[in-house]
């Protein structure tokens, strides 16, 4: 047989924010398209009209957008296999259930949810499949006559898949290998409600994989269950040498416990769940997004990429083309990846290290100004440039470096317990004449001279330097003490020093 075009799809339904396992879904599917020089779709699945949440569609596109995840086809890229929103192939659909009853391969049935629910309560575990089938209001049971004319009164139905017993279905999975199941086990799925005019997830997810030359279905492992039947579904319709390769991916677990993560362990632990900040339009509430809480799109991707899948080297930080590289769908773990937010803040803190001082001070400077101070760039680079190595977000940079900007207006209690001693005074007002006296205020200009100072006094260099820092500061912080008084300047250095001395004494 020869070797398919690799197409591969992202299906999300419009029903709120995108989950970040949704995302990896997402990126692993670019990864694969990428890497075999085929295309990646965005196909809308909101058959399911009751759950559909208005700006969802858009909310998802923006978050690929910041992302850096590029669509090739579908929904706002188009394509020639369009329309590429479920609920728009309404009529395609409709032809292949009809497909289906003619073949004998599925029936009409029109239990109400009274009676499933009361067959539920008498047979325990009881699910609609051929062991039950004979026994409930279906076309398997009825006339010809009947059928119709209960459709002719406008009786609701359902039409389900026909599963026969006693096969076995075998899933070939690039990640888990042969996976089979027992057709017994599978219930008699509903393929279409006649409520809505329109299929499930089930036939709606098989026909437009079909149509749309799907080659590879790669989505999370809680779909793994329904693969059999697609299988099946595949099958009935005689499709089988265009069946697509299933990769079901490890679930993300929480970040310590069990189960899958989900949003409340975000909200417990201080971490988004989603990539963009989110406003939910039913309930007014606001969920943080990973660009709102400062995460740079790369360090995201890059984070994601390892949750799941490993490159088998040590390599840890990969831009998106040596992601494209290195990834191997059949290297992804089985077992679900524990969400380590915290190595997500470390992958942050990566990014910052890796950008230049430029970048950074750019993202920086308004915040800066935000606080009321009027700085130069020059300036905010210099500070940048001293201090980015201590945070994992650019927002983080203001507390830790506000004293460049603005002088100290009292004195941190701890430190000046610890650090300011009764000869603390004299020795800082004998600096502050040396500084003073110096002509070249760099940073080498001053360190040669104070150290030959100190040296010459017979002074602890630590209980000089501390108390400089106290003066300057106001806290026991920050870079380098001549890093600090070369970017104040002689005056500002001097100003700070002799107001310390008088509130400190």
């Amino acid at each position: 047989m020869a070797e398919r075009n690799v197409r591969v799809r992202f299906a999300p339904s419009p029903t709120g924010a995108l989950h970040i396992g949704g995302v990896r879904t997402a990126l692993y599917n670019y990864l694969f398209a990428r890497q075999h020089g085929g295309k990646l779709i965005f196909r809308i699945e909101d058959t399911d009209s009751n759950r559909f949440v208005p700006g969802a569609e858009e909310y998802i596109l923006d978050s690929f957008k910041w992302l850096g995840i590029g669509f090739d086809e579908g929904v706002s890229f188009g394509g020639e296999y369009g329309p590429y929103r479920q609920s728009e192939r309404r009529e395609i659909y409709k032809e292949y259930v009809r497909q289906l009853l003619d073949a004998g391969k599925a029936y009409i049935a029109f239990d109400t949810p009274e009676e499933l629910e009361a067959r539920r309560k008498e047979i325990q575990n009881f699910q609609y499949d051929a062991h039950t089938r004979m026994q409930m209001r279906n076309s398997l049971t009825m006339s010809k006559e009947e059928v119709d004319g209960l459709i002719d009164d406008g009786q609701q139905f359902v039409v389900r898949f026909k599963v026969e017993p006693g096969e076995e279905v075998h899933v070939n999975d690039m990640i888990r290998g042969d996976v089979c199941i027992k057709s017994d086990i599978l219930d008699d799925k509903v393929l279409y409600k006649s409520a809505d005019e329109l299929p499930t997830y089930h036939l709606a997810n098989i026909v437009d994989d079909h149509l749309m030359e799907i080659s590879h279905v790669i989505r999370g492992e809680e779909w793994l269950p329904s693969a059999p039947l697609h299988v099946l579904l595949y099958r009935a319709f005689g499709w089988e040498d265009s069946m697509p390769r299933f990769a079901h991916l490890p679930l993300l677990l929480k970040p310590e416990g069990k189960g899958k993560l989900s949003k409340r362990d975000g909200d417990r632990l201080g971490f988004p769940v989603f990539p963009l900040e989110w406003h939910d339009p039913k309930t007014g509430e606001v969920s943080s997004g990973y660009r709102e809480s400062g995460y740079f799109p790369e360090a995201v991707v890059n984070f994601l990429a390892l949750l799941g899948w490993n490159p088998g080297t040590e390599q840890e930080i990969f831009s998106l083309d040596e992601l494209v590289q290195a990834f191997d769908i059949t290297k992804c773990s089985k077992s679900g990846a524990k969400f380590d937010y915290k190595k997500g803040m470390w992958f942050n803190h990566e990014y910052i290290l890796r950008k230049s001082d430029d970048e950074i001070a750019g993202l920086f400077a308004p915040i800066v100004a935000n606080n009321g101070v009027e700085a130069t760039m020059d300036q905010v680079k210099q500070v940048v440039h001293m201090m980015k190595d201590r945070v994992s977000f650019v927002k983080e940079l203001w507390e830790l470096c506000s004293f460049f900007f603005i002088a100290p207006t009292s004195y941190d209690e701890k430190t000046v317990k610890k650090r300011w001693k009764e000869y603390s005074a004299q020795q800082m007002t004998e600096l502050a004449a040396v500084l003073e006296g110096i002509e070249d205020f760099s940073v080498e200009g001053q360190e040669a001279v104070v150290m030959k100072w100190v040296e010459d006094k017979g002074y602890k260099l630590g209980d000089i330097m501390n108390a400089f820092r106290l003066t300057l500061v106001g806290i026991g912080k920050g870079p380098g003490m001549f890093d600090i008084s070369a970017f104040l300047g002689k005056e500002e250095t001097l100003k700070r020093m002799r107001k310390a001395i008088e509130v400190l004494g």
